[in-house]
């Protein structure tokens, strides 16, 4: 009997992607796994249970028959915001759950994978379930961005700054002297468009009206941000929106996330320990109120994600996910599908800004120009970066 290639590609992908989550976590020590210092960082093992309850929940349990699920308790464990599932362990109490250990947890995920790669090879694995699949391994690699950052958060806030791994092979280039692009008034379109994977979020492209503008072809660095700090940025609140100068204030913030000044010299965490902060690097771990403050204080603004888009077969992007002065709001014609998919995105769209790109936390073959991320705007710990426009 010869094996069908489109199985073995499926197969091999679903594989790829689900040891590249272990891999991430293999340089961890085992009391890592359990840390929450934040309502928004998530254990590792929270992570490893959570995307491989996806696939039992979605896929395995309602369309392949016989399957036993590994654990009936699961469900309310690594349930992440579902309703439509049913309760859950609430967000803030992840950190509690010394039960079930990471060995049972590593379990789950076997059990599961083996479960998986059969249902895939079967019969079950019909046409209608694989778009379900596919945005379940998208959904795997947005919690491998996750990890990276949660695990960078858990570290960096241990105050012997270990290193997440020796060499972590992320390299950053120093940006060279940037320019504006400018973009002539007038009607683009904007929206996912082609074959291939999208979020429904991506979906509804549209027709668009921009005023002329200018975009800078690269990203602020750690110098240009220095400048401001030593400018009285933090202290100064014509630069700020009134809720970005109260968080200023109530959380004395002083500076980026991760910058330490020691000895009369910045440092800067990175996921290779404590390092000299480099001005030539592009400013990582600034919220919306530090962006939106920075661009103020140079006389600019936030592109909105309408400009960024149009604009971005010009620059390179991809080191930071960069925010734009856009609130998350559905495209035209924006439809929730049926179910607990629907909860997807759809339910997220108020009181959060859109951030357009990538960055160096993002898994291969995740990246889009029309991919939009969306954080409430106190929210510092991804890698986030500034682009100005005006």
């Amino acid at each position: 009997m010869i094996a069908n290639p489109k199985i073995i590609d499926v197969v091999k992908k679903y594989t790829d992607i689900r040891n590249h989550s272990v891999a991430i976590c293999a340089p961890l020590e085992i009391e890592d796994f359990v840390v929450q210092p934040i309502v928004d960082v998530s254990p590792p093992k929270w992570h490893l249970g959570h995307t491989t309850w996806f696939f039992e929940t979605f896929i395995l349990s309602p369309n392949f028959p016989g399957y036993e699920v590994f654990d009936p308790q699961y469900n309310f464990v690594f349930n992440s915001y579902y309703e439509t599932i049913g309760a859950r362990v609430i967000r803030t109490d992840r950190g509690n759950l010394s039960r079930p250990s990471v060995a049972d947890v590593y379990q789950y995920r076997e059990y599961v994978d083996q479960q998986m790669k059969a249902f895939l090879q079967s019969e079950s694995m019909s046409k209608s379930i694989e778009s379900l699949l596919e945005l379940g391994l998208n959904h795997e690699q947005q919690h491998q961005e996750l990890l990276l950052t949660d695990i960078k958060y858990i570290l960096g806030h241990n105050p012997l700054f270990p290193a997440y791994r020796k060499d972590s092979g992320v390299k950053q280039e120093n940006l060279r002297i940037g320019k504006m692009i400018h973009f002539n008034e007038g009607i683009y379109e904007i929206g996912f468009n082609g074959n291939g994977f999208c979020f429904d979020n991506e979906l509804g492209r549209h027709k668009v009206y921009l005023q002329d503008f200018e975009i800078s072809d690269r990203a602020v660095t750690n110098g240009e941000y220095l400048e401001f700090i030593n400018d009285s940025g933090y202290t100064d609140f014509r630069h700020w929106h009134a809720e970005g100068w109260d968080w200023v204030k109530q959380n004395d913030i002083k500076s980026p996330l991760y910058w330490h000044f020691i000895e009369g010299q910045w440092m800067y965490y990175t996921l290779d320990g404590l390092q000299e902060l480099d001005p030539g690097e592009a400013v990582c771990h600034i919220n919306f109120y530090e962006a939106a403050a920075y661009a103020a204080w140079k006389g600019m603004r936030l592109p909105t994600e309408a400009e960024w888009e149009v604009a971005s077969e010009e620059f390179p992007w991809g080191n930071r996910w960069e925010w734009t002065g856009s609130a998350y709001l559905p495209y035209p014609g924006f439809k929730k599908e049926a179910g607990a998919v629907g909860e997807y995105n759809g339910k997220f769209m108020v009181n959060q800004m859109v951030l357009r790109g990538a960055s160096e936390a993002t898994p291969k073959g995740h990246s889009r120009n029309t991919y939009r991320n969306f954080f409430h705007a106190n929210l510092r710990w991804q890698f986030t970066g500034i682009r100005l426009a005006k």
